[in-house]
Protein backbone atom coordinates (compact mmCIF):
# COMPACT_ATOMS: atom_id res chain seq x y z
CA UNK A 1 0.00 0.00 0.00
CA UNK A 2 0.99 3.25 -1.22
CA UNK A 3 1.93 5.66 1.93
CA UNK A 4 1.33 9.15 -0.15
CA UNK A 5 -1.77 7.54 -2.14
CA UNK A 6 -3.13 7.05 1.16
CA UNK A 7 -2.48 10.78 2.79
CA UNK A 8 -3.13 12.21 -0.87
CA UNK A 9 -6.81 10.20 -0.74
CA UNK A 10 -7.20 11.49 3.13
CA UNK A 11 -6.28 15.35 2.72
CA UNK A 12 -9.43 15.27 -0.61
CA UNK A 13 -11.94 14.41 2.65
CA UNK A 14 -10.70 16.91 4.72
CA UNK A 15 -13.86 19.48 4.99
CA UNK A 16 -13.01 22.90 3.31
CA UNK A 17 -10.09 21.15 1.13
CA UNK A 18 -11.42 20.93 -2.63
CA UNK A 19 -9.13 19.97 -5.23
CA UNK A 20 -7.61 23.28 -6.16
CA UNK A 21 -6.69 23.76 -2.37
CA UNK A 22 -5.39 20.57 -1.80
CA UNK A 23 -3.21 20.72 -4.84
CA UNK A 24 -1.78 23.89 -3.44
CA UNK A 25 -1.17 22.52 -0.05
CA UNK A 26 0.87 19.82 -1.71
CA UNK A 27 2.65 21.97 -4.12
CA UNK A 28 3.99 24.35 -0.64
CA UNK A 29 4.81 21.11 1.45
CA UNK A 30 5.93 18.39 -0.90
CA UNK A 31 3.54 16.02 -0.20
CA UNK A 32 0.61 14.98 1.16
CA UNK A 33 1.97 13.68 4.28
CA UNK A 34 4.14 16.70 4.96
CA UNK A 35 0.58 18.14 5.31
CA UNK A 36 -0.69 15.90 7.51
CA UNK A 37 2.67 16.57 9.73
CA UNK A 38 2.91 20.02 9.65
CA UNK A 39 1.51 22.08 12.74
CA UNK A 40 -1.43 24.10 12.99
CA UNK A 41 0.88 27.43 12.81
CA UNK A 42 2.36 26.70 10.26
CA UNK A 43 -0.98 25.68 8.05
CA UNK A 44 -2.31 28.76 9.18
CA UNK A 45 -0.23 30.78 7.49
CA UNK A 46 -0.42 28.89 3.96
CA UNK A 47 -2.28 31.86 1.81
CA UNK A 48 -5.81 30.54 1.28
CA UNK A 49 -5.95 28.23 4.48
CA UNK A 50 -6.48 29.67 7.43
CA UNK A 51 -7.55 28.67 10.78
CA UNK A 52 -10.92 26.76 10.01
CA UNK A 53 -8.90 24.55 7.05
CA UNK A 54 -6.10 24.35 9.37
CA UNK A 55 -7.88 23.05 12.09
CA UNK A 56 -10.11 20.46 10.44
CA UNK A 57 -6.38 18.91 8.90
CA UNK A 58 -5.18 18.37 12.42
CA UNK A 59 -8.57 17.27 14.06
CA UNK A 60 -9.57 14.80 11.16
CA UNK A 61 -6.06 13.20 10.28
CA UNK A 62 -6.83 10.23 12.20
CA UNK A 63 -10.94 9.26 10.89
CA UNK A 64 -9.65 10.40 7.63
CA UNK A 65 -6.48 8.18 7.38
CA UNK A 66 -8.49 5.54 8.56
CA UNK A 67 -11.03 5.72 5.51
CA UNK A 68 -8.48 6.50 3.09
CA UNK A 69 -6.69 2.69 3.83
CA UNK A 70 -10.01 1.32 3.59
CA UNK A 71 -10.46 3.06 -0.06
CA UNK A 72 -7.13 1.50 -1.14
CA UNK A 73 -7.91 -1.79 0.18
CA UNK A 74 -10.58 -1.65 -2.38
CA UNK A 75 -8.68 -0.72 -5.12
CA UNK A 76 -5.99 -3.08 -4.50
CA UNK A 77 -8.88 -5.97 -4.20
CA UNK A 78 -10.38 -4.60 -7.70
CA UNK A 79 -7.44 -3.86 -9.30
CA UNK A 80 -8.31 -0.62 -10.25
CA UNK A 81 -5.94 2.39 -11.25
CA UNK A 82 -5.32 5.05 -8.99
CA UNK A 83 -4.16 8.28 -10.96
CA UNK A 84 -2.65 10.82 -8.45
CA UNK A 85 -1.59 14.64 -9.00
CA UNK A 86 1.92 13.97 -7.84
CA UNK A 87 2.50 11.05 -10.07
CA UNK A 88 4.28 11.40 -13.74
CA UNK A 89 1.59 8.97 -15.19
CA UNK A 90 -1.84 11.46 -14.36
CA UNK A 91 -2.92 12.60 -17.81
CA UNK A 92 -1.25 15.62 -19.19
CA UNK A 93 -4.01 17.05 -20.10
CA UNK A 94 -6.39 17.29 -16.86
CA UNK A 95 -3.21 18.25 -15.27
CA UNK A 96 -3.31 21.71 -17.04
CA UNK A 97 -6.72 22.20 -15.21
CA UNK A 98 -6.31 24.43 -12.06
CA UNK A 99 -9.02 21.98 -10.16
CA UNK A 100 -7.95 18.59 -11.35
CA UNK A 101 -8.37 15.47 -8.51
CA UNK A 102 -5.84 15.16 -6.59
CA UNK A 103 -6.81 11.68 -6.72
CA UNK A 104 -9.26 9.76 -9.38
CA UNK A 105 -9.26 6.33 -10.10
CA UNK A 106 -9.98 4.35 -13.28
CA UNK A 107 -10.56 0.65 -14.75
CA UNK A 108 -10.09 -0.06 -18.16
CA UNK A 109 -6.87 -0.41 -20.98
CA UNK A 110 -7.75 2.73 -22.82
CA UNK A 111 -4.73 5.30 -23.08
CA UNK A 112 -5.28 8.16 -20.93
CA UNK A 113 -2.42 9.72 -22.90
CA UNK A 114 -3.72 8.90 -26.49
CA UNK A 115 -2.66 11.36 -29.19
CA UNK A 116 -6.40 12.42 -29.56
CA UNK A 117 -9.28 12.16 -27.18
CA UNK A 118 -12.51 14.02 -27.96
CA UNK A 119 -15.38 14.19 -25.38
CA UNK A 120 -19.23 14.74 -26.52
CA UNK A 121 -21.86 15.02 -24.81
CA UNK A 122 -25.70 16.25 -25.12
CA UNK A 123 -29.13 16.20 -23.94
CA UNK A 124 -30.44 12.84 -21.85
CA UNK A 125 -33.64 13.47 -24.24
CA UNK A 126 -31.70 12.96 -27.34
CA UNK A 127 -34.28 12.53 -30.26
CA UNK A 128 -33.36 10.76 -33.42
CA UNK A 129 -31.31 13.39 -35.15
CA UNK A 130 -29.20 14.02 -31.99
CA UNK A 131 -28.83 9.43 -32.57
CA UNK A 132 -28.17 9.35 -36.07
CA UNK A 133 -25.76 12.50 -35.87
CA UNK A 134 -23.84 11.40 -33.33
CA UNK A 135 -23.49 7.45 -34.73
CA UNK A 136 -22.00 9.02 -38.11
CA UNK A 137 -19.91 11.08 -36.10
CA UNK A 138 -18.19 8.31 -34.36
CA UNK A 139 -18.67 6.14 -37.91
CA UNK A 140 -16.57 8.44 -39.18
CA UNK A 141 -13.89 9.35 -37.04
CA UNK A 142 -13.14 5.54 -36.45
CA UNK A 143 -12.32 5.34 -40.41
CA UNK A 144 -10.43 9.02 -39.95
CA UNK A 145 -8.56 7.92 -36.99
CA UNK A 146 -9.06 4.59 -35.40
CA UNK A 147 -6.83 5.59 -32.31
CA UNK A 148 -9.17 8.29 -31.43
CA UNK A 149 -10.58 8.14 -27.56
CA UNK A 150 -14.05 8.83 -26.96
CA UNK A 151 -15.28 9.97 -23.45
CA UNK A 152 -18.56 10.76 -22.05
CA UNK A 153 -21.04 10.31 -18.87
CA UNK A 154 -22.67 7.37 -19.55
CA UNK A 155 -26.27 9.03 -18.87
CA UNK A 156 -28.98 8.94 -20.87
CA UNK A 157 -29.55 9.91 -24.41
CA UNK A 158 -26.10 11.30 -26.35
CA UNK A 159 -23.54 10.11 -23.86
CA UNK A 160 -24.82 6.56 -24.10
CA UNK A 161 -24.95 6.81 -27.86
CA UNK A 162 -21.75 7.92 -28.11
CA UNK A 163 -20.06 5.07 -26.06
CA UNK A 164 -22.47 2.42 -28.05
CA UNK A 165 -21.35 3.90 -31.28
CA UNK A 166 -17.63 3.78 -30.59
CA UNK A 167 -18.30 0.30 -29.34
CA UNK A 168 -19.97 -0.49 -32.31
CA UNK A 169 -16.80 0.80 -34.84
CA UNK A 170 -14.15 -0.38 -33.04
CA UNK A 171 -13.48 2.90 -31.26
CA UNK A 172 -11.97 2.86 -27.55
CA UNK A 173 -14.44 4.94 -25.22
CA UNK A 174 -14.11 6.03 -21.33
CA UNK A 175 -17.20 6.95 -19.12
CA UNK A 176 -16.59 9.43 -16.21
CA UNK A 177 -19.10 8.94 -13.20
CA UNK A 178 -20.56 10.42 -10.63
CA UNK A 179 -20.26 7.67 -8.14
CA UNK A 180 -17.67 5.04 -6.75
CA UNK A 181 -16.64 2.41 -8.89
CA UNK A 182 -18.42 -0.32 -6.35
CA UNK A 183 -21.25 0.60 -8.77
CA UNK A 184 -22.83 1.65 -12.26
CA UNK A 185 -25.61 4.37 -12.00
CA UNK A 186 -27.98 4.18 -14.40
CA UNK A 187 -27.89 0.24 -13.51
CA UNK A 188 -29.50 -0.17 -17.55
CA UNK A 189 -25.98 0.90 -18.43
CA UNK A 190 -23.99 -2.02 -16.61
CA UNK A 191 -23.89 -4.50 -19.03
CA UNK A 192 -21.90 -1.83 -22.18
CA UNK A 193 -20.21 -0.37 -19.02
CA UNK A 194 -18.78 -3.87 -18.79
CA UNK A 195 -18.16 -4.19 -22.49
CA UNK A 196 -16.51 -0.69 -22.43
CA UNK A 197 -13.64 -2.08 -19.26
CA UNK A 198 -12.27 -4.42 -22.27
CA UNK A 199 -12.39 -1.91 -24.86
CA UNK A 200 -12.07 1.70 -23.32
CA UNK A 201 -12.62 2.10 -19.06
CA UNK A 202 -14.40 4.20 -16.41
CA UNK A 203 -13.24 6.57 -14.33
CA UNK A 204 -14.16 8.80 -11.01
CA UNK A 205 -12.43 10.66 -8.56
CA UNK A 206 -15.33 10.04 -6.07
CA UNK A 207 -14.20 7.08 -3.20
CA UNK A 208 -16.69 3.56 -2.81
CA UNK A 209 -20.04 4.04 -1.39
CA UNK A 210 -20.70 7.49 -3.28
CA UNK A 211 -24.03 7.42 -4.40
CA UNK A 212 -25.04 9.21 -7.42
CA UNK A 213 -26.00 12.66 -6.31
CA UNK A 214 -27.44 15.27 -8.38
CA UNK A 215 -24.41 17.70 -7.55
CA UNK A 216 -21.63 14.96 -8.38
CA UNK A 217 -22.95 15.33 -12.07
CA UNK A 218 -22.14 18.65 -12.05
CA UNK A 219 -18.47 17.79 -10.86
CA UNK A 220 -17.98 14.85 -12.53
CA UNK A 221 -17.93 17.47 -15.60
CA UNK A 222 -14.92 18.71 -15.24
CA UNK A 223 -13.08 15.62 -16.01
CA UNK A 224 -15.19 15.14 -19.36
CA UNK A 225 -14.02 18.41 -20.36
CA UNK A 226 -10.54 18.45 -18.77
CA UNK A 227 -9.47 14.99 -20.16
CA UNK A 228 -9.94 15.80 -24.09
CA UNK A 229 -8.65 18.15 -26.07
CA UNK A 230 -12.12 19.08 -27.51
CA UNK A 231 -15.82 18.97 -26.18
CA UNK A 232 -18.78 18.18 -28.85
CA UNK A 233 -22.31 18.87 -28.33
CA UNK A 234 -24.51 17.12 -30.11
CA UNK A 235 -27.78 17.92 -28.47
CA UNK A 236 -28.59 20.07 -26.06
CA UNK A 237 -31.54 22.25 -24.67
CA UNK A 238 -31.09 26.19 -23.27
CA UNK A 239 -30.09 24.77 -20.32
CA UNK A 240 -28.43 21.58 -19.04
CA UNK A 241 -25.35 19.47 -18.32
CA UNK A 242 -23.97 19.60 -21.26
CA UNK A 243 -23.70 23.27 -21.30
CA UNK A 244 -22.57 23.15 -18.05
CA UNK A 245 -19.14 20.53 -19.23
CA UNK A 246 -19.27 23.08 -22.05
CA UNK A 247 -18.68 26.26 -20.09
CA UNK A 248 -16.00 24.36 -18.43
CA UNK A 249 -14.00 23.44 -21.36
CA UNK A 250 -14.28 27.04 -22.53
CA UNK A 251 -12.31 27.89 -19.41
CA UNK A 252 -10.03 25.63 -19.86
CA UNK A 253 -9.02 27.03 -23.03
CA UNK A 254 -10.10 23.81 -25.01
CA UNK A 255 -12.08 23.68 -28.05
CA UNK A 256 -15.67 23.46 -28.22
CA UNK A 257 -17.99 22.17 -31.39
CA UNK A 258 -21.61 21.96 -32.26
CA UNK A 259 -23.88 20.05 -34.33
CA UNK A 260 -26.71 22.99 -35.24
CA UNK A 261 -30.45 21.90 -35.41
CA UNK A 262 -33.44 23.41 -36.79
CA UNK A 263 -34.53 26.44 -34.62
CA UNK A 264 -38.02 25.29 -33.70
CA UNK A 265 -36.13 22.45 -31.82
CA UNK A 266 -35.96 22.78 -28.38
CA UNK A 267 -33.06 20.09 -27.80
CA UNK A 268 -30.83 22.55 -30.82
CA UNK A 269 -31.23 25.90 -28.80
CA UNK A 270 -28.71 25.29 -26.80
CA UNK A 271 -26.46 24.02 -29.80
CA UNK A 272 -27.16 26.94 -31.79
CA UNK A 273 -27.08 29.35 -28.83
CA UNK A 274 -23.59 28.13 -28.40
CA UNK A 275 -22.73 28.76 -31.91
CA UNK A 276 -24.14 32.21 -31.90
CA UNK A 277 -22.34 33.51 -29.05
CA UNK A 278 -19.36 31.81 -30.36
CA UNK A 279 -18.53 29.97 -27.37
CA UNK A 280 -18.65 26.64 -30.04
CA UNK A 281 -17.52 26.23 -33.32
CA UNK A 282 -19.99 25.13 -35.85
CA UNK A 283 -19.78 21.41 -37.44
CA UNK A 284 -21.43 18.83 -39.48
CA UNK A 285 -19.09 16.34 -39.93
CA UNK A 286 -16.17 14.80 -38.64
CA UNK A 287 -14.40 16.01 -41.86
CA UNK A 288 -15.20 19.79 -40.24
CA UNK A 289 -13.86 18.59 -36.64
CA UNK A 290 -10.60 17.20 -37.93
CA UNK A 291 -10.32 20.06 -39.98
CA UNK A 292 -11.16 22.48 -37.35
CA UNK A 293 -8.54 21.20 -34.93
CA UNK A 294 -5.90 20.91 -37.74
CA UNK A 295 -5.30 17.29 -37.01
CA UNK A 296 -3.15 15.64 -39.35
CA UNK A 297 -5.44 12.11 -40.66
CA UNK A 298 -5.40 9.56 -43.64
CA UNK A 299 -8.62 9.05 -45.32
CA UNK A 300 -9.35 6.54 -46.76
CA UNK A 301 -9.63 6.80 -50.31
CA UNK A 302 -11.36 4.47 -52.89
CA UNK A 303 -8.70 1.92 -54.66
CA UNK A 304 -9.36 3.76 -58.37
CA UNK A 305 -8.88 7.16 -56.82
CA UNK A 306 -6.13 6.35 -55.29
CA UNK A 307 -4.63 5.01 -58.41
CA UNK A 308 -5.71 8.15 -59.98
CA UNK A 309 -3.88 10.41 -57.42
CA UNK A 310 -1.24 8.55 -57.38
CA UNK A 311 -0.41 9.25 -61.87
CA UNK A 312 -1.01 13.10 -60.24
CA UNK A 313 1.68 15.58 -59.42
CA UNK A 314 2.34 16.48 -55.37
CA UNK A 315 0.57 19.51 -54.79
CA UNK A 316 -1.78 20.24 -51.69
CA UNK A 317 -4.89 21.27 -54.05
CA UNK A 318 -4.48 17.58 -55.52
CA UNK A 319 -4.25 16.21 -52.11
CA UNK A 320 -7.16 17.72 -50.57
CA UNK A 321 -9.64 16.88 -53.73
CA UNK A 322 -8.13 13.10 -53.50
CA UNK A 323 -9.72 13.41 -50.18
CA UNK A 324 -12.99 14.88 -50.20
CA UNK A 325 -13.97 14.29 -54.34
CA UNK A 326 -14.52 18.13 -54.63
CA UNK A 327 -14.56 21.22 -53.07
CA UNK A 328 -15.84 25.09 -54.04
CA UNK A 329 -13.24 27.67 -54.58
CA UNK A 330 -13.90 29.43 -50.93
CA UNK A 331 -13.77 26.14 -49.13
CA UNK A 332 -10.10 25.55 -50.80
CA UNK A 333 -9.00 28.98 -49.91
CA UNK A 334 -9.97 28.76 -46.23
CA UNK A 335 -8.44 25.17 -46.21
CA UNK A 336 -4.83 26.80 -47.39
CA UNK A 337 -5.26 29.97 -45.89
CA UNK A 338 -4.71 32.10 -49.45
CA UNK A 339 -6.40 34.82 -50.83
CA UNK A 340 -9.33 33.52 -53.81
CA UNK A 341 -7.02 36.16 -56.18
CA UNK A 342 -3.66 33.75 -55.63
CA UNK A 343 -5.38 30.73 -55.55
CA UNK A 344 -7.03 31.40 -58.68
CA UNK A 345 -3.98 31.02 -60.86
CA UNK A 346 -2.92 27.61 -59.18
CA UNK A 347 -6.56 26.29 -59.94
CA UNK A 348 -6.31 27.41 -64.30
CA UNK A 349 -2.59 26.40 -64.05
CA UNK A 350 -3.62 22.81 -63.07
CA UNK A 351 -6.89 22.74 -65.01
CA UNK A 352 -4.59 23.25 -68.19
CA UNK A 353 -2.13 20.79 -67.20
CA UNK A 354 -5.54 18.45 -67.00
CA UNK A 355 -5.41 17.40 -63.25
CA UNK A 356 -8.22 18.97 -62.41
CA UNK A 357 -11.66 20.38 -64.15
CA UNK A 358 -13.68 23.00 -63.44
CA UNK A 359 -17.71 22.01 -62.43
CA UNK A 360 -20.73 24.45 -61.95
CA UNK A 361 -20.99 27.34 -59.34
CA UNK A 362 -17.39 27.14 -58.86
CA UNK A 363 -16.56 24.07 -57.40
CA UNK A 364 -13.42 21.96 -58.88
CA UNK A 365 -12.76 18.36 -58.52
CA UNK A 366 -9.91 15.75 -59.81
CA UNK A 367 -9.95 15.31 -63.54
CA UNK A 368 -11.40 11.85 -64.62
Amino acid sequence: MNDEHVYLIALTLIKGVGSVSARHLIEYFGSAQAVFKAKKHVLEKVPGIGEYIATNIRKSESTTHKRAEKEMLFVEKNKIALYSIVDENYPVRLRECQDAPVVFFYRGNADLHAQRIISIVGTRNATEYGRNMCDLLIKDLSEMAPDVLIVSGLAYGIDICAHRSALKYGLPTVAVLAHGLDRIYPALHRNTAAEMIKNGGVLTDFLSETNPDRENFLRRNRLIAGVADATIVVESAEKGGALVTTDIAFSYGRDVFAFPGRTSDNYSKGCNRLIQTNKAGLITSAKDLFTALSWDVKIKVPQQQQLQFENQPDHPILSLLAEKGEFHINELATLMNLPIHHLSPMLFELELEGHIQTLPGGVYKLAP
